[in-house]
C-alpha cells in the first residue's frame, strides 16, 4: 500500500510513545475526578488501559471501550474540574488512535490529555490561568523526544476548542520550539 502525500508515517512504537505521554499527563489529575466520584473506576481504567497499550499491549476494543467509558464518566460528574480530569483520561486511551493524516486536528490526540489535565488543574484553583500555564510547562518538561518527533510530523494545532484548545496550542508552540 503506497503512502499518500498527505499521510504521516506512524509506527506502533510511535503510538505507544504518544499514549504513554498522554497517560502520564492524565494521571496528574486523576485524583480530581476521584474526589468527585470515588466509586467510579472508569477514568482510572482508561489510564490503565492506555498504559497497557503503551507497554506492549494491543490496540483494540478494550482501549476504545475504556476511552468511551471515561467520556461517559465525564458527562456524569458534578464539577467542571472532575469533568476535565475524566476527559484527560479519555484522551489518554484515545491517544493510541492517532491517525496518520497530516491534519492539524490530529494534534489533539497527542496533546489532548495534557490540555484537559491543565484545564482541570486551573478549575481546581478557581479557574486560574496561571495554574494551567504552569501545568502546561510541567507537561512540556515531561515529554519524551520521540513524542516531539511525532508531533512535528503534523501541522500546528488548530484554532478553536475554547480554553482546552488554547492549552493545546500553548503546548504545541512550546514543544515545537
Amino acid at each position: 500500500m503506497s503512502e499518500k502525500p498527505s499521510d504521516v508515517a506512524l509506527s506502533k512504537q510511535d503510538l505507544r510513545e504518544v499514549t504513554a505521554y498522554a497517560a502520564a499527563c492524565a494521571e496528574t489529575v486523576l485524583e480530581v475526578f476521584e474526589a468527585d466520584r470515588p466509586d467510579d473506576p472508569r477514568p482510572r481504567d482508561a489510564i490503565g488501559t492506555a498504559w497497557e497499550f503503551a507497554r506492549g499491549g494491543e490496540r483494540g476494543k478494550a482501549l476504545r471501550d475504556a476511552a468511551w467509558a471515561a467520556l461517559k464518566a465525564a458527562k456524569e460528574t458534578e464539577t467542571a474540574a472532575a469533568r476535565e480530569a475524566a476527559r484527560a483520561s479519555m484522551a489518554a486511551a484515545g491517544a493510541a488512535y492517532l491517525h496518520p493524516l497530516a491534519k492539524a486536528t490530529q494534534v489533539k490526540h497527542i496533546l489532548g490529555a495534557g490540555a484537559h489535565a491543565a484545564r482541570a488543574a486551573e478549575l481546581v484553583a478557581g479557574d486560574d490561568p496561571a495554574v494551567g500555564a504552569a501545568h502546561v510547562r510541567q507537561a512540556v518538561r515531561r515529554v519524551a523526544p520521540a513524542v516531539v518527533d511525532v508531533l512535528t510530523r503534523f501541522p500546528k494545532a488548530p484554532g478553536g476548542g475554547g480554553r482546552v484548545g488554547e492549552l493545546i496550542r500553548m503546548m504545541d508552540v512550546e514543544l515545537r520550539e
